[in-house]
């Protein structure tokens, strides 16, 4: 188990995504519950890979959603729904880690849906040096469609209680409304807590990653590197 400052955590991950051998692109998921510090994170490292010299692509599951009226289908506050029906998996095998993956001609998308629109989405592809690494954050990326197309797995772990804090945190910065941040504490308590859940109880996603990052401790993290990964010390 390693402690640090939050640089140390930063400069560590980079060294070991330095080390990862591919004979094509590096895709490394960084995935953990929302409001984990994922996303930071993967900004963080990308900030330090690209300082070093490495094409960094950055993408994210926000990247990778369907529109609203299918990705709510069962409803706004249902665990299933956003475990189930939230995500394009096969666009993102699809457009993007099968692309950088074995055999890809690494001609790639980093997206499919439009945000502001709320519609599918289709930039021009891009062609990814052999040496770029992909920085992917986002839930559920341990699951069994996605699980192989990975070459690094960094699961972001934090109490899911505390994940409620930070979520009301964020929602009344932005929202600046206490009606605002019951409806997200209602949205994190019925859809986001109960399918992170019913992730761990059906695919147990710390038992599959490489490395694990205690997150709740944003300046003084620890991290862990698992049994199983090729890894030898972080």
């Amino acid at each position: 188990m390693g402690r640090g400052t939050r640089g140390e955590l930063i400069s560590r991950l980079a060294e070991a995504i330095r080390c990862a051998t591919a004979a094509h692109p590096l895709r490394v998921a960084i995935d953990g519950p929302p409001a984990a510090g994922k996303t930071t994170l993967a900004d963080e490292l990308a900030v330090v890979l690209r300082a070093q010299g490495r094409d960094v692509i950055r993408a994210s599951i926000d990247d990778f959603l369907f529109p609203r009226a299918q990705r709510y289908r069962r409803g706004q506050y249902s665990a299933e729904g956003c475990y189930f029906d939230a995500h394009d998996r096969g666009a993102m095998c699809r457009v993007l880690l099968d692309p950088l993956g074995p055999g890809g001609d690494r001609r790639f998308q980093h997206t499919v849906y439009d945000r502001a629109t709320d519609t599918s989405f289709s930039p021009p592809a891009t062609t990814a040096p052999a040496d770029a690494v992909l920085l992917f954050d986002g839930v559920f990326l341990l699951r069994p469609e996605l699980i192989d197309r990975w070459d690094l797995r960094i699961f972001v772990s934090v109490p899911l209680e505390r994940t409620v804090d930070r979520a009301r945190g964020r929602g009344t910065a932005l929202a600046g409304s206490i009606a605002d941040a019951a409806d997200i504490e209602r949205v994190w308590r019925n859809r986001y807590i109960p399918s992170q859940q019913l992730y761990f109880d059906t695919v147990g996603p710390t038992d599959l990653a490489d490395i694990i990052v205690y997150n709740d401790q944003l300046h003084r993290p620890t991290w862990e590197v698992r049994p199983h990964s090729s890894i030898r010390s972080l």
